[in-house]
């Protein structure tokens, strides 16, 4: 009969030390692994975005070509799209496009280029990427990416 109370006794005292260890540590694997895979989609949403500023910018140029007859030069920049530029080829009929040029996703401003230096009839939109630093990790809207 002492054989029996005592089992009772150690099957209602709970967890031991032991298991909880094993329990945390499985808890803390889970915990990483979905960590480091939320890193992965993240990158991967910001690359998305670059591709989504630049069709808006795109399209935005497109408009600032079509009121204006050229792309905005180099040295006029993405600035041209929100306050009137100086400076040659002096716009026509220029009108704000955007409220505000977007920055990237990594907070830096977007670079651009006309003549774009793969093609100079066309301009070059670039993203510094991560590394904030042109010609490291770029995005160009050249790329095929």
């Amino acid at each position: 009969m002492k054989y029996q109370s005592t089992i009772r006794r150690r099957s209602k005292a709970g967890f031991t030390l032991l298991e909880m260890v094993i329990v945390l540590g499985i808890i803390a694997l889970i915990l990483g692994g979905s960590i480091t895979f939320m890193g992965k989609i993240s990158e991967t949403a910001k690359i998305g975005r670059v591709d989504t500023d630049f069709a808006s910018i795109t399209s935005a140029l497109k408009m600032y070509k079509v009121n204006n007859g050229n792309y905005p030069s180099t040295q006029q920049g993405l600035k041209a799209l929100v306050e009137k530029p100086s400076g040659t080829p002096a716009p026509r009929r220029w009108s704000k496009i955007m409220d505000k040029v977007p920055l990237d996703p990594w907070n830096n401003e977007y670079g651009y280029k006309f003549p774009g230096s793969k093609d100079p009839t066309e301009f070059e939109l670039i993203s510094k990427g991560a590394d904030g630093v042109e010609g490291g990790e770029d995005y160009s809207s050249q790329d095929p990416k």
